[in-house]
């Protein structure tokens, strides 16, 4: 089990990716652009490749990680039954057919 310190060590840049979101995502849909380009904008000005705020890609990685299965548990509270089954066509057949496309281009290309 982890320590507190380790815990403690954490949340700097937890709170730092927020602090980014919050003031970036405002600003985009200010001057009306969408929330997925505040958040890529704040991204990368805090992340290594800019004001070194998050210096370590490893721990920009974890942090992600969270914000994945936060995104994941999200869309899955979201989406009922019925509309998982009026997908289906979608779902199943297009996501089929990526699925093949994209193995055959990648064995292909390997």
């Amino acid at each position: 089990m982890a320590s507190p310190v380790e815990h403690a060590s954490f949340l700097p840049p937890v709170l730092t990716f927020l602090a980014a979101a919050v003031i970036g995502v405002p600003v985009f849909r200010l001057i009306g652009q969408s929330a997925v380009l505040g958040y890529l904008v704040a991204g990368v000005l805090i992340g290594p490749s800019g004001l070194s705020l998050i210096a370590e890609p490893e721990t920009a990685a974890s942090v992600a990680e969270i914000g994945v299965v936060l995104l994941l548990f999200i869309v899955g509270l979201e989406l009922h039954l019925s509309q998982l089954v009026s997908m289906r066509r979608d779902i199943f057949g297009l996501g089929a057919a990526q699925l093949v496309a994209c193995a055959l281009v990648l064995g292909g290309v390997g």
